[in-house]
């Protein structure tokens, strides 16, 4: 044991000081700026650690608030406020929900419920939570969509190891899970102009910068974005379910009389179920409702923020209702109230510190010039077929996305595109479309995007199981979006 551990240091050790050394060549290479030099060789270093997990993730996520500011990145003041986000606080307070369903008893009954409707084998289960999670995201954001399948997913994995399923089947079963909630959000998102901000930025973007052309109205953009959704939903299910994490497609909960046992014998619904779902529901509702839903240049659905002038925003509407889990009392547990801390403590404070890690990267890319920089020199590549561009495009953004925010990229690239058009020869729809559409196709790592590393944070996904899961969706996000661009793009688009 002690000779085992004594090698599992060295090897962290070397492969710590390995990403150093990795860094300081890319930072010696001759920039053109030695600020991005700075910033490239910092991306470079954290990647090699949180891949290699040379050290803890959260302890690599902590990295940008030492060597930025040395760097001349960014002063402390400017680096720590990206561990404050309010995103940072939406998945804190989405968490303490989640708990509090599992300690009420609910999330079980749910979890039987839903096996019961889509079947019980890995595959349908998959299949079901990631159609579940890319129509919610279609209309609300990608992260409170992941937020509000994550425990009911976390339920039906709970029930599984309380049946004593084995420990195989379950760890597929929970990595293809996780995986496929977060990705299905991403991909839903695509699918409409508010699935995600990436699309309505390319939205404003356009008039701003293209007045003479159509705006794109929001049945037009489902006209494509709603089959590239659909594709990419069914390739990607048939990957995690029969190529990454292939398992038994027999059931894992057995049939259908012993769910319906299982059922019975947990009775009513009792008083805490009740309430901690009723809380639940009432915070998803909130998330869906609140912001202005366009449908059209002249038809806007108001949500209730702008009915009643509240600036409560989707981490306020979570922490209120986590805090409210702390005040209701519990039926069951006479003096308690339906959360205690001892409870909420389970939270996965190191993704906290995963998340401001990436804020911290991101900001560093559009700080640095890193981000203009790598957009610029797609200006270079007159001569290129249109479809190679729109593939080229696509790759850049996608790998680019892993390492920044997909709405900053979005806002920082595509005016590049459309001014790099005339001199390509191109539409500048036809740069700018993939591209917005790429910046939603980040899948390797954790910090790409919040619906990544709250998943992560459920402890079923190694760093290394979703490098590998996700650059195969990378690949397959390319592919479908450049083909489909090529297709159905200019029908679509008129472009």
């Amino acid at each position: 044991m002690g000779e085992t551990s004594g090698t599992d240091a060295r090897r962290r050790l070397v492969m710590a000081g390995a990403g150093a050394l990795v860094a300081l060549g890319v930072g010696a290479l001759p920039w053109s700026d030695a600020t991005t030099g700075r910033m490239d060789a910092l991306a470079v270093w954290m990647a090699w650690w949180w891949v290699t997990e040379a050290v803890p993730i959260p302890v690599t996520s902590l990295l940008p608030l030492v060597a930025m500011p040395l760097l001349g990145l960014g002063t402390a003041d400017e680096v720590a406020r990206n561990y404050g986000k309010p995103t940072i606080f939406l998945f804190l307070g989405g968490f303490v929900l989640a708990l509090g369903l599992q300690r009420s008893g609910l999330h079980r009954r749910v979890a039987l419920h839903i096996v019961r409707r889509v079947g019980s084998t890995p595959p349908r289960l998959v299949l079901g939570f990631m159609l579940g999670s890319a129509l919610l995201s279609m209309w609300l954001s990608n992260t409170a969509a992941v937020m509000v399948m994550l425990p009911i997913a976390l339920s039906i994995l709970e029930e599984a190891q309380e049946r004593e399923v084995g420990a195989d089947v379950r760890a597929a079963l929970g990595t293809s899970l996780m995986l496929g909630i977060a990705y299905a959000a991403d991909i839903g998102g695509m699918s409409t102009p508010v699935g995600t901000p990436p699309n309505l930025v390319l939205l404003d973007l356009q008039r701003q910068l293209l007045p003479d052309l159509p705006p794109i109205g929001f049945g037009q953009w489902m006209l494509f974005g709603l089959p590239l959704s659909i594709t990419f939903l069914a390739c990607g299910w048939w990957l995690l379910a029969n190529v990454l994490f292939r398992t038994t497609r027999e059931s894992v909960f057995g049939g259908g009389e012993s769910i319906e046992r299982e059922l019975q014998a947990l009775g009513p619904v009792r008083a805490d179920e009740w309430s901690a779902g009723l809380v639940f529901l009432l915070t998803a509702t909130a998330w869906m409702t609140g912001a202005d839903l366009r449908l059209s240049e002249d038809l806007v659905l108001h949500g209730w923020r702008t009915l009643t002038g509240l600036r409560l925003d989707d981490a306020g509407v979570a922490l209120g209702a986590a805090g409210l889990l702390f005040l209701i009392p519990s039926r069951e547990r006479p003096g308690e109230a339906l959360m205690d801390w001892s409870t909420a403590r389970q939270v996965p404070w190191g993704v906290l510190l995963l998340f401001g890690g990436g804020f911290a990267l991101a900001q560093g890319f559009q700080s640095s010039g890193l981000s203009a920089l790598i957009g610029s020199e797609l200006a270079g590549l007159a001569g290129v077929p249109e479809v190679g561009l729109t593939a080229l495009v696509t790759l850049v953004i996608t790998f680019l996305t892993e390492f920044t925010s997909n709405t900053a990229t979005a806002t920082l690239v595509l005016p590049i595109l459309a001014d790099a058009a005339e001199p390509l020869h191109v539409d500048p729809r036809a740069l700018m479309i993939p591209a917005t559409l790429a910046a939603s196709c980040a899948f390797m790592m954790p910090v790409a995007s919040p619906t990544q590393a709250i998943v992560f944070g459920s402890g079923h996904v190694s760093i290394r199981q979703m490098v590998r899961a996700g650059l195969w969706f990378n690949l397959l996000g390319i592919l479908l979006v450049t083909v489909l661009y090529a297709t159905l793009g200019g029908w679509v688009f008129g472009s």
